[in-house]
């Protein structure tokens, strides 16, 4: 997919920005609709954020209104569908009242602001009100809308995931928490005890996200083999066998009444923005700032260069361009760490002292290429000092000048391994995918439900686009109209997109006829500080 420039918000026009979604969409009332096998009286949708509807980093009621399950609810209404109820949050804000630990964990959504030019310069933090939602103030556990952002598998199952008194200390979710049936419930529980005649299961997105929104900190358990999801940290990806045992159990419980449903396929992270937005080549000679500083950087580097070519990894030179974009540093841990040879090979000329703060720093390190994904957030940094860095030299004895040089992220400082996917993170991100989503569709076929392949129509986003009328949707950030601000999750748009493929899905299984909804009637991003 193509890339954008760093300054990609720079480029934009207010003209391709669209509005506020709106909720009530013409329906063609011409047809005669009809449920064929599927009994919708009673829906309930089980999954993480993307059933939830959250967007834009948050929570809200107009995401929550436009989540394709409500979208799909309303369609169902069509051929004997039943009320479809939501725990909506207090506010289009986001976020929940407490302390600043809790306001910290979970911020207002963002929202696309401007510079007094009028010009747009990123997604940031809501600033017009504070949040008004209390997640110890519990609404009751039937939800038609069962949707837990930040649940994975394996939270559905986990009893106590609704605990309020376990929040603070991230032994909780407190999206549960304000609709569980009590303080041991399970997810998959409350979602049974409400007699689904219909459902839908979206999840195992999180079993991977967490670790590739984090640039692969996390461990990967089809590496160390540790089936046992109770051990596992937050930025981990599940097993594959523990998530098809897992997977098996939710269809298990849902069906057990007979129930119908459809299952949804778990996306590719290239399909979505937070991993295709940033460029590896970020670094312009275009940038005045930076363009000045490249012929000290070149200097700086062919040293360096040269203590590369003499431990044998001469692959590794770092040299920047003054014609064209160049490839940032980042730090690659799959690599060979160099440290003892760079230390040993640089002291003649550079003394103990700076040899082995060069050697610390590049040990790992390499510039970027194509094959590298940079995060999203990485945007917010790259070209700017890292003072964690800067603070760590100065007490190694460097003047704070010669520290700040050394500590400009991804130019003169590796980029930290958080803020990059590198090729190996990839590759077990999507071996656990292509797992996972073995599993999802051999469980639907063996069950007879209906399957959704949204990691394909996700794909189309991010690879021509989808036509709808009068446009294309791609999943291009905010210019693109499929995603929202925090360019992981779907926008309005992007929700009526995912509801037409369900009721596609389901009309393929159960010979249903039911109307399907015009994308082009759905909102995008927020502009500024206007949120309702």
């Amino acid at each position: 997919m193509m890339k954008k420039n760093i300054k990609y918000l720079a480029i934009l026009a207010l003209g391709i920005i669209a509005c506020e979604p709106e909720f009530d969409n013409p329906i063609d009332e011409s047809g005669i609709y009809t449920n064929g096998t599927a009994d919708f009286s009673k829906y309930v949708a089980l999954g993480n954020s993307l059933t939830a509807g959250f967007a834009d980093g948050a929570l809200y009621i107009t995401g929550q209104e436009n989540s394709y399950p409500n979208i799909v609810s309303k369609q169902f209404a069509f051929a004997g569908g039943g009320e479809f109820t939501q725990p909506l949050m207090a506010d289009n804000v986001g976020g929940f009242i407490g302390d600043a630990t809790i306001q910290a964990a979970f911020p207002p959504r963002l929202v696309l602001v401007f510079d007094d030019k009028g010009k747009p310069v990123g997604p940031a933090p809501y600033t017009g009100d504070t949040s008004k939602t209390d997640f110890t103030a519990n609404l009751g556990a039937s939800f038609g809308n069962m949707g837990v952002p930040g649940a994975k598998s394996y939270h559905l199952l986990a009893p106590g995931y609704g605990n309020v008194a376990g929040v603070a200390a991230g032994l909780a979710n407190p999206y549960f928490a304000r609709i569980a049936s009590s303080p041991t419930a399970t997810m998959i529980g409350d979602a049974v005890a409400q007699n689904p005649t219909f459902f839908s299961l979206w999840i195992g997105n999180n079993d991977i996200l967490s670790y590739a929104t984090s640039g692969g900190i996390g461990k990967d358990h089809n590496e160390t083999g540790n089936m046992d999801p109770s051990t596992y940290g937050s930025n981990d990806i599940t097993n594959v066998t523990t998530f098809a045992g897992i997977y098996n159990q939710l269809l298990g419980a849902l069906t057990k009444n007979q129930a119908k449903g459809v299952v949804l396929s778990i996306p590719s992270v290239t399909s979505v923005p937070f991993f295709t937005t940033v460029p590896y080549a970020a670094l312009s000679p275009l940038n005045p700032d930076f363009a000045k500083q490249i012929p000290e950087l070149n200097a700086t580097y062919a040293g360096l260069n040269l203590a590369f070519k003499a431990i044998g990894v001469p692959e590794r030179a770092i040299q920047f361009s003054t014609t064209s974009a160049s490839p940032v540093v980042i730090k690659d841990e799959s690599l060979e760490d160099k440290t003892a040879q760079l230390k040993a090979a640089l002291t003649p000329a550079f003394g103990v002292t700076k040899a082995t703060l060069f050697a610390m720093q590049y040990g790992q390190a390499r510039q970027a290429t194509a094959e590298d994904l940079l995060v999203l957030t990485s945007s917010r940094i790259i070209g700017k000092v890292n003072t964690d860095r800067l603070a760590e030299l100065v007490v190694a004895g460097l003047s704070k000048e010669e520290a700040a040089k050394l500590s400009v992220n991804g130019v003169s400082f590796p980029l930290e391994d958080q803020h990059v996917l590198i090729p190996a993170e990839q590759t077990a991100i999507e071996n656990a995918r292509t797992g996972f989503n073995a599993t999802i569709k051999n469980l639907a076929t063996a069950k007879g439900l209906a399957y959704y392949d949204a990691a394909a129509d996700l794909a189309q986003a991010a690879n021509g686009g989808i036509p709808i009328d009068g446009g294309v949707v791609t999943s291009e950030f905010v210019t693109g109209g499929g995603f929202s601000l925090d360019g992981v999750h779907p926008s309005p748009r992007g929700h009526a997109l995912m509801a037409n493929g369900v009721l596609k899905a389901i009309k393929a299984t159960y010979e249903s006829n039911l109307p399907t909804v015009n994308p082009a009637d759905y909102g995008t991003v927020t502009i500024s500080n206007d949120i309702n």
